[in-house]
């Protein structure tokens, strides 16, 4: 009978080992297999979050199958205390096992909402952007300008989120007070920035970075930015050109930048000042000239007087021989490559065309003809505004 009893024993437990071992391979099978999701979601592990509550988040979102098979696959492979806090895209028919991989990885997140401060060639502003996991796109929820200090809640309630984003991005053309005025104001930065940089020195690029980041710091990576930009482009030159050293290469960047605000223009007009120190001719350029009265502190506003464009500064470029003495503005990549490779051409000028282009000439009196058709244009807008 005990023999009876025992063999009994032995196969119920051979069952269950069976049983058991199918339950494992279905579990693993589950864990590992393709998940419910249709559309990708956002993700939001808050600090100090428990496996329990962010299962319970992923069921009620219907990313994940099973919570139970979800927890012990995650204490299985010892994940179950890697939780990082942070906002995470899962993808449509993202796996348990790929889920808990994206949060417990940690990293930068890859979604939720960023804080942008844009610094413009006219003004500064706090966007304050939230993906979209639907589009895999930045959406737009609040502007607000760096210069009012009255934040509204909704920023101040974003920006003290320990997962939230944080990037500045420079402009094209703006100048170098422009950064350091908006840096010395920016709230989520810390640290002292007691000089402005040198006009010109900065990368005009994006920089993501977490809050309370040093101002010096940032700037000292813009600046490395901008010198390796500038080296890059410096060794792969064009031949001959009439420019001695990067330091010249970078000012003639920074007017080609201020003068036009097309991309595809910009080899020709670096052309047209290649073309006019080749000469030499006098670069004849307002931007420069502007520059000298305002130093990049502000906007002029208005046009220039005759009185400006006869008086005798490094900056005038009508009444001075070659560039002036230094950049006018942060040139972008594109603009230094443009300086330092132009087009081949042979025009000496340009006037806008009414298109937000411009017309190129190879003679005055074509140019003159270009500039009766740009007073035509203006004359026109005039009058309609007029009406």
């Amino acid at each position: 009978m005990f023999r009876h009893v025992a063999a009994n024993g032995m196969t119920l437990l051979i069952v269950g080992l069976l049983l058991l071992a199918a339950i494992m391979t279905m579990g693993q099978r589950v864990f590992q297999s393709e998940g419910p999701l249709e559309q990708a979601i956002c993700l939001r592990v808050e600090p100090g979050a428990t496996l329990r509550g962010v299962t319970r988040t992923l069921e009620d979102e219907g990313a994940i199958r099973n919570a139970m098979i979800f927890r012990i696959g995650a204490q299985y492979t010892e994940r179950d205390n890697q939780l990082r806090f942070g906002s995470y895209l899962v993808g449509p028919g993202a796996s348990m096992d790929e889920i808990l991989d994206i949060i417990t990885s940690g990293g930068a997140s890859t979604c939720g909402t960023e804080v942008v401060l844009r610094i413009g060639v006219t003004e500064a502003e706090y966007r304050v952007r939230e993906l979209d996991p639907q589009t895999d796109r930045f959406e737009e929820v609040l502007t607000h300008p760096l210069d009012d200090e009255d934040f509204p809640e909704a920023y101040d309630e974003v920006a003290e989120r320990a997962d939230t984003r944080f990037r500045i991005t420079i402009a094209e053309g703006a100048t170098s007070w422009q950064v350091w005025n908006a840096l010395t104001q920016a709230e989520f930065l810390s640290g002292d920035l007691p000089d402005v940089p040198d006009e010109g020195t900065l990368a005009t690029e994006s920089y993501e970075l977490s809050r309370g980041a040093e101002r010096s710091a940032l700037v000292e990576e813009m600046q490395e930015r901008q010198a390796a930009i500038l080296a890059d482009a410096w060794e792969n030159r064009a031949p001959d050109l009439p420019l001695d050293s990067p330091d010249e290469a970078l000012i003639l960047a920074s007017i080609v930048e201020k003068e036009t605000g097309q991309p595809e223009e910009r080899r020709q007009v670096a052309s047209v000042f290649i073309n006019r120190l080749r000469l030499p001719m006098r670069l004849q350029t307002d931007p420069t000239v502007i520059y000298g009265i305002t130093r990049g502190e502000r906007s002029l506003g208005r046009g220039l007087r005759r009185s400006e464009l006869d008086a005798e500064t490094p900056y005038n470029t009508y009444r001075i021989e070659g560039l002036p003495p230094t950049p006018i503005a942060n040139p972008g990549r594109a603009s230094i490559e443009a300086a330092l490779n132009p087009d081949e051409t042979e025009y000496l000028y340009f006037v806008a065309d009414g298109t937000g282009g411009h017309a190129f000439a190879t003679n005055l009196a074509d140019h003159n003809r270009n500039v009766a058709r740009w007073r035509a244009i203006e004359a026109e807008l005039e009058q309609e505004r007029d009406q």
